[in-house]
């Protein structure tokens, strides 16, 4: 496609003195605009073009132009082909008004031609992401989506910019998720070369928070808290202590065998999973999603409870940190979340990141449950898949009812009486 401008034809050289001086009057700025107009949209120069209010110094640049008085009226009107003629005529621009105006104000680039280049530079602007979706088919829908909500272009502005700013996401994208977890600003130094280029409200920020959600299925939300914990999703801290996980009768930290004594839940940062791993993992540890399920196995079961991890939603960095280091160590894992498209989502996520088998977490499992709980709400939302069992979303569908983890308390209590 070519894209060169359009130019004028010019075969016989302009009087660039007497030119300036009649047609580039600045009093005359808005009668070379109307011409250029015109060029760009490939209309005729003939017929009027006309100027309302106009001042004595425009009056008089025309009576100068066109050798006669253009009137006292309330507007200014001069005829294109007349304005044609004084210039062959009189030498100053024997090829006519396009070409004074071309010498005078430079090439015309026709609008057509111009929205195709446009358009054409806009295309180039999103090739990163088109490379990227290539190497990650699950961010596929979110460069669809990227291309068409106009964000990118609210953010950047122009297809140059547009080129840099997503250049920049998938350099970022290409080192997530982070392992072992580092600190945001850290990040960013390391792979944009500048400890600010992540910070909130940057375009790489929020291009790249969007990203996030299409990589690990984290909810939509806003807020500090919900970008914090975002972030954390893929192993970028905004801090050391925000990222918690919440945890029963684990073993291998002061803190921890103090708990695990007492039967009573334990809160740890992840200041504390990073600077003291467990010494000594669980052969097994079941996972919930809900912070009910291991309060009640407090309540019930209390040091006699099977260990039990809560990840309170969306795995966050310390429960990831955590789960990560006692597979590591041989602790076999087992998962249960609510039966909707949230928790399905929530469980995907995790399984991306740790290996885990389905604690009571089926299709046998929801349908059973279902039945016992006929009159349960109502399931919404969009839906999710599940690649421990791809007939469970199928399932959820058919009955359309959510099963929460507090609906079936009493089973999972059941399984976590050692």
């Amino acid at each position: 496609m070519d894209l060169t401008p359009a130019r004028v034809p010019v075969t016989t050289p302009v009087d660039d003195v007497r030119l300036r001086r009649l047609l580039g009057d600045p009093a005359l700025a808005w009668l070379v605009d109307r011409v250029r107009q015109r060029l760009e949209r490939g209309r005729p120069l003939t017929g009027p073009a006309s100027l309302s209010a106009p001042t004595e110094a425009q009056r008089a640049a025309t009576e100068r132009l066109m050798g006669r008085s253009p009137g006292s009226g309330r507007s200014l009107t001069v005829r294109l082909d007349d304005v044609d003629v004084v210039l062959r005529r009189s030498g100053v621009s024997p090829d006519g008004l396009a070409a004074a105006v071309t010498a005078l104000s430079g090439p015309v680039v026709p609008l057509a031609m111009a929205k195709e280049a446009q358009a054409h530079a806009w295309q180039e602007a999103y090739t990163p992401l088109d490379a990227l979706a290539e190497e990650i088919p699950a961010l596929v829908p979110w460069v669809v989506r990227m291309r068409g909500d106009g964000l990118i272009r609210r953010l950047a502005g122009t297809p140059a910019a547009a080129h840099t700013l997503l250049g920049a996401v998938t350099t970022v994208l290409r080192a997530l998720p982070a392992d072992p977890p580092v600190s945001l600003p850290a990040f960013a130094a390391r792979v944009l070369g500048s400890a600010h280029a992540l910070d909130d409200g940057t375009p790489q920020a929020t291009v790249t928070l969007a990203a996030i959600r299409a990589l690990t299925g984290f909810p939509d939300g806003t807020g500090a808290e919900w970008r914090r914990e975002a972030w954390a999703s893929v192993g970028l801290l905004r801090d050391e202590l925000s990222s918690t996980v919440l945890t029963l009768n684990l073993r291998g930290t002061p803190a921890l065998d103090w708990a695990a004594d007492a039967g009573e839940p334990c809160v740890l940062t992840l200041r504390q999973l990073i600077r003291n791993p467990l010494a000594i993992p669980a052969s097994v540890v079941r996972i919930c999603e809900n912070p009910t399920v291991l309060a009640a196995a407090a309540d019930t079961h209390g040091g006699d409870s099977v260990p039990l991890v809560c990840l309170q939603g969306q795995p966050s960095a310390a429960a990831l940190t955590l789960l990560r280091h006692l597979h590591q160590g041989g602790t076999t894992l087992h998962y249960h979340g609510d039966f909707d498209w949230g928790g399905l989502r929530i469980a995907s996520a995790l399984l991306r990141r740790v290996p885990w088998l389905p604690w009571r977490y089926t299709t046998a499992d929801y349908r059973a449950a279902a039945l016992t709980h006929p009159g349960g709400p109502p399931l919404t939302g969009r839906r999710a898949e599940a690649t421990w069992d791809p007939g469970l979303p199928d399932a959820l569908d058919g009955l359309g009812v959510r099963i929460e983890e507090e609906a079936v308390l009493d089973v999972l209590l059941s399984d976590l009486a050692r």
